[in-house]
């Protein structure tokens, strides 16, 4: 049986903690279609907060200063999102995730990994790095260290960094994602024009790509 091909672009933020578990269900929705269909993901930055500084601001006092949220509160909302981290299979772990950071330098290695095709384990590893081991991932040794366990060249990978070339390619990600003039994420763009909002269910993915997968074979056929 030939698979059908599907192209998805994941509109995300490294430091949002709803990305992964939308992209965890979006992949278990596909792993469910995988004698059915072949996908291909690339990402687009949505930087939810592009003038923080480097160094971070803590998350208590993130939500405290945007939402004038108590601890209280915020010990809630996190004890909530966990049990639905984990029932996606994704980890947040909050005694080590204390901060959220500047994600530009991290899209940046996304963006770069893609000429070798490893954008999708550069994006795992960095959910990784930053949910699970809270590491600051606008730091340029960590996210030099990703790139090295992924079996790319450091050197280059530092150079990219601070290319202004990869800079310019970049906003153009970005200037593609503003067109849909979204408010919150993560969102899915399925073959260059469905796009699909939020961290949904692995139900609602499936039945998503399926439909899709159905679109596609009925243009072949009409093509025919």
């Amino acid at each position: 049986m030939t698979k059908t091909k599907i192209k998805i672009e994941a509109i995300h933020d490294v430091v949002c903690s709803w990305c992964p578990i939308g992209y965890s269900n979006l992949k278990n929705a596909l792993k469910r279609l995988e004698s059915e269909v072949e996908a291909h993901i690339t990402y687009l930055p949505f930087e939810l907060n592009p003038e923080m500084p480097e160094e971070g601001e803590t998350i208590a006092n993130y939500f405290k200063r945007r939402q004038s949220w108590s601890p209280a509160t915020l010990k809630d909302y996190q004890e909530s999102l966990v049990k639905t981290a984990q029932s996606a299979g994704v980890v947040i772990d909050f005694s080590k995730r204390t901060h959220y950071y500047n994600s530009r330098k991290a899209h940046k290695l996304i963006h770069w990994a893609e000429q070798f095709n490893k954008q999708t384990v550069v994006n795992e590893s960095l959910i990784e790095t930053y949910f699970k081991q809270g590491l600051d991932i606008s730091n340029t040794d960590v996210l030099l260290d990703i790139a090295e366990q992924l079996g790319m060249d450091r050197v280059s990978a530092q150079n990219a960094l601070s290319s202004r070339q990869l800079e310019l390619e970049l906003e153009k990600k970005i200037e593609r994602q503003k067109a849909f003039k979204l408010h919150s994420i993560p969102a899915f763009i399925i073959n260059e024009d469905t796009l699909v909002s939020g961290s949904n269910s692995v139900d609602f993915f499936e039945k998503t790509l399926s439909e899709c997968i159905d679109v596609l074979s009925l243009n072949k056929k009409v093509a025919i």
